[in-house]
């Protein structure tokens, strides 16, 4: 953000910060997020990767669709278990899951 709208908007009343700040995060409580995130993305963009539905991917978990659209989106209800379970059933290996959660999410997608 420019520094004169961030003055402009602070002069009006306005806080500036970030999301942690906002939302009062910890710094762990602010990573947990961020991983379940990373993998969200990741398995969006795996699953596309191997041309299968959404529908084709919840057989596979034995799941739903509309669970695999959550998975997708990030949603704060799905675990990071059935995260990490749908990456191995979708042929994700170890190592391909440690560079998932180490990545920064702007590369995770690619």
């Amino acid at each position: 953000m420019r520094e004169t709208k961030k003055e402009r908007l602070e002069k009006k009343g306005w806080k500036i910060g970030t999301a942690e700040q906002f939302l009062g995060l910890s710094p762990e409580e602010s990573a947990y997020i961020e991983m379940k995130l990373r993998l969200s993305e990741n398995l969006h963009h795996r699953r596309k990767r191997r041309r299968l539905t959404q529908v084709q991917l919840a057989k596979l978990i034995k799941s739903s669709q509309s669970r695999v659209a959550k998975m997708e989106r990030g949603d704060p209800a799905v675990s990071i278990d059935l995260l990490i379970r749908s990456h191995l059933a979708l042929g994700a290996s170890n190592r391909d899951l440690a560079e998932v959660i180490s990545s920064s999410r702007d590369s995770s997608s690619h």
